[in-house]
C-alpha cells in the first residue's frame, strides 16, 4: 500500500479526509501544497488539472472529491471504524447528511471567505450577510435533527461527522452558533474533542492568521 494525500492542513475539505484517515489509523504520506513545496503542486496538477484538493493517490490511482475519497478508503483500505454503514438505507442517511454539511454549512462559509479574499469591503459585507442567512437556516434545521443523537446519524461516528467537523468549525468562526442552538453547540464541542479532529485542528493551528475573516481566540 502506498497512499499519499495532497492538500493543506488548514483546508476544511482536506481536514474532512484527514479525519477519516486518522479514525482508522490508515498509513499515508501527507504532501502539503504550499509555496515551500512546489514539487508537490506540480505533481498534484499533473494528476488533477482541475486544481481542486484534496487528492488521494493510491499507487497510480487518483481519487478526488472528499466523499468519494472516504468511501474509496472504506472499500480499498478498510479499518476498524466503518464510516459508511453496511445497511443501504442507513448509508443513504449518512450520505445525505454528508451532503448537507458540505452544501448547506461549508458552502455558505466559503462564500463569506471568498468575499473577504477579494479585499473589497462591499463584497466582504455581502458575503457575510449571505452566509449569516444561509447558516441560520442550517443551524435551525440541525438543532432539531441532532436532538437525542451523539453523532450526526445516530450513535456511530460516520462520514457525515467527517464532513460536519470542519464545516461547523469554520462556520462558527464565520457566523457564531448562538445559544439559541444548544444541541448544535454541544455537537460541535463533541467533534472538537474527538481525537481524529482534535489532531487535524492542532496540525492547522499555525495557519490561523491566514483566515481572511479573522480567527477568533478560541477552539
Amino acid at each position: 500500500m502506498s497512499l499519499a494525500l495532497y492538500g493543506h492542513p488548514f483546508s476544511s475539505y482536506t481536514q474532512k479526509v484527514l479525519i477519516a484517515l486518522y479514525e482508522n489509523g490508515t498509513p499515508f504520506e501527507f504532501r502539503c501544497l504550499g509555496p515551500d513545496t512546489p514539487q508537490h503542486a506540480a505533481e498534484w496538477l499533473q494528476r488533477w488539472p482541475l486544481r481542486k484538493f484534496p487528492l488521494l493517490v493510491d499507487d497510480e490511482r487518483n481519487v478526488v472529491e472528499t466523499s468519494i475519497i472516504i468511501e474509496y478508503l472504506q472499500l480499498a483500505h478498510p479499518g476498524p471504524v466503518r464510516l459508511l454503514p453496511a445497511d443501504p438505507m442507513a448509508a443513504l442517511d449518512v450520505r445525505f447528511l454528508d451532503r448537507f454539511f458540505d452544501l448547506h454549512v461549508m458552502s455558505p462559509m466559503q462564500y463569506a471567505v471568498d468575499g473577504a479574499l477579494t479585499g473589497d469591503p462591499v463584497k466582504r459585507k455581502e458575503g457575510l450577510a449571505h452566509a449569516a442567512t444561509k447558516l441560520e437556516l442550517a443551524y435551525a434545521w440541525l438543532e432539531g435533527q441532532l436532538a437525542g443523537r451523539t453523532w450526526a446519524a445516530g450513535a456511530d461516528f460516520t462520514m457525515a461527522d467527517c464532513a460536519a467537523a470542519p464545516s461547523l468549525f469554520y462556520a462558527d468562526w464565520t457566523h457564531r452558533i448562538s445559544e439559541a442552538f444548544p444541541v448544535l453547540r454541544a455537537y460541535r464541542a463533541r467533534l472538537l474533542a474527538r481525537p481524529s479532529f482534535a489532531r487535524a485542528v492542532d496540525e492547522a493551528r499555525q495557519f490561523r492568521p491566514l483566515f481572511p475573516l479573522g480567527a477568533p481566540d478560541r477552539d
